[in-house]
């Protein structure tokens, strides 16, 4: 997952910015919306506010900034810099260093890698000026996806329409590729979501697990390069594109998904909220009575130990991560469920809080490990899916080491 500054110029083409966030967010990127003047002639901030769940940023001298600069602490924190649509105003901008918006003073301020997706008249494209600052922008590593041919809005017929979104995000996905290939090779099967045990053919027992944080490391583990599988109890979520996905209701059937594919894996990674009890549906639905109903639960297949008591995990293989989501005593919980499922490690929060674990955006989680437990404050979930994955690769590089050691 990267986090992605979304820079949104006054042209037509805005309104293709729209559909480059959300794709963008749908291969596990997070995304901040950049406005200029211009650009809110065309789009209301709202749109992409309501879409990156973030707000828009579009002044430079945003009244109470008072502890930091918030133009060069988004420039030092963010993984790339999308202009998408750029006009002819702004490339000779940002060709020519001036600053006189929060774009173009971000662009300054930021070392992380820019790319500009053109979109102006093709008479303007084919200007010698325009052509002059896009070579300079080149020439100082500035990445250009080049505008398409066809009807423009001005009513011309030629090149300088604002690239396809799907052509936008692909390069994008290119230049964070070389950050992000650690995993490039590995199989890893993350599950997400909940688990519907159901009662009758109308009812069912679930809970409040929304598949965020499962999502958040598949998209992850593939920025990183990994193959991944994700088995998913229902969600409304989308899963992020490129991974297998594998569509599970109950923890029998999630079970049954996860233990066929297992050994075959490099990690495997349990996110989901698998229910603890099951039930024998009944094949029409309980008419309502008077009397209280009484239903007789039974122990579901323990998943996580189950992969941990594979024979490949003799060997360390796959890497195993579990969850415990807890409401007290969460670290002492978490450490005895290490070890009872012999996992190599257990991600523990708690989920009596309402800023974090279910139905939220956010997380605040501890990673224990055999040796040691190292706390990771509230933030995004796909944050916390790197700050999980940073773990998991030593781990698996000290398996690769173990063949040279004998």
């Amino acid at each position: 997952m990267a986090l992605i500054a979304l820079g949104v110029t006054g042209g037509i083409g805005a309104y293709k910015a729209v559909e480059i966030a959300r794709g963008l967010q749908q291969h596990g990127h997070e995304v901040v919306a950049i406005m200029t003047r211009s650009a809110r002639r065309f789009i209301q901030p709202l749109t992409f506010e309501a879409i990156t769940r973030r707000e828009v940023i579009t002044d430079l001298w945003k009244p109470g900034t008072n502890a930091e600069i918030e133009h060069i602490a988004i420039a030092s924190s963010i993984d790339l810099l999308l202009v998408a649509p750029a006009t002819a105003n702004t490339l000779g901008k940002f060709a020519h260093g001036i600053a006189d918006d929060f774009l173009t003073s971000m662009y300054l301020a930021t070392t992380a890698p820019v790319v500009v997706a053109p979109a102006m008249n093709s008479n303007m494209f084919a200007h010698p000026a325009v052509g002059e600052n896009i070579r300079l922008l080149q020439s100082r590593g500035v990445r250009i996806v080049e505008p398409g041919s066809g009807y423009l809005a001005c009513g011309w017929i030629g090149k300088g329409r604002l690239a396809e979104p799907q052509d936008v995000i692909a390069y994008v996905q290119q230049v964070l590729q070389p950050r992000a290939a650690a995993l490039a090779g590995r199989r890893v099967l993350v599950t997400a979501g909940p688990t519907y045990e159901n009662i009758d053919p109308v009812r069912f027992i679930g809970n409040r697990a929304s598949g965020r944080m499962g999502m958040a490391l598949a998209a992850e583990a593939l920025r990183r390069g990994a193959t991944v599988t994700l088995v998913t109890g229902p969600t409304q979520l989308e899963p992020p594109h490129g991974a297998e996905v594998v569509r599970v209701r109950s923890a029998g059937d999630m079970h049954q998904a996860v233990m066929a594919r297992a050994a075959e894996q490099d990690v495997v990674i349990m996110a989901a909220a698998v229910a603890d009890y099951t039930l024998d549906a009944a094949p029409q639905k309980i008419a309502k009575a008077d009397g209280p109903l009484v239903l007789s639960l039974a122990r579901t297949r323990d998943i996580l130990a189950d992969v941990g008591a594979l024979p490949s995990r003799a060997t360390g293989r796959p890497v195993l991560v579990g969850f415990a989501a807890e409401t007290h005593d969460v670290v002492a919980h978490a450490r005895g469920k290490l070890s009872r499922k012999k996992a190599d490690l257990i991600v523990a929060n708690d989920v009596s809080r309402s800023d974090a674990g279910f139905e939220v955006d956010t997380n605040a989680v501890t990673i224990i490990s055999a040796d040691d437990a190292e706390d990771v404050p509230l933030q995004t979930k796909e944050a916390v899916a790197g700050r999980i994955l940073d773990r998991v690769e030593p781990l698996l590089a000290r398996l690769d080491a173990q063949p040279a050691a004998r």
